[in-house]
């Protein structure tokens, strides 16, 4: 999969332990007809608390939409009535630098 995602997501997504492609039901099969006005709706509802719920269990989420998705498509076999969204990489929360060890640049508004 690391080779359908863009460069900026190429660089962190591969070291989650999960990556799940969201994808909805958008149109009834063999037609054009929308499955459900609320499908991306629904979709972006259930990834919502796919998050609270890694959360609750210390897990982080990243949500991220930079990779190819005909690509995911064609992999996956998604059929043509359902689309890929996004992807929601799950794991580990990344260490953080130590506190401290970054500063800021000196304020230099002017007063007058």
């Amino acid at each position: 999969m690391a080779p359908l995602l863009a460069a900026s997501s190429r660089r962190w997504a591969p070291a989650a332990s999960l990556i799940v492609v969201n994808i909805c039901h958008r149109f009834v099969e063999e037609t054009d007809w929308d499955y459900s006005e609320f499908a991306a709706y629904d979709l972006g509802q259930a990834v919502a608390h796919l998050t609270i719920q890694a959360h609750s269990m210390g897990l982080a989420c990243r949500q991220f939409a930079a990779f190819d998705r005909d690509a995911v498509r064609e992999l996956l076999q998604v059929p043509p009535h359902w689309q890929v969204m996004t992807m929601t990489a799950v794991g580990r929360p990344a260490p953080h630098a130590e506190a401290g060890t970054r500063s800021r640049k000196p304020d230099v508004t002017r007063t007058r």
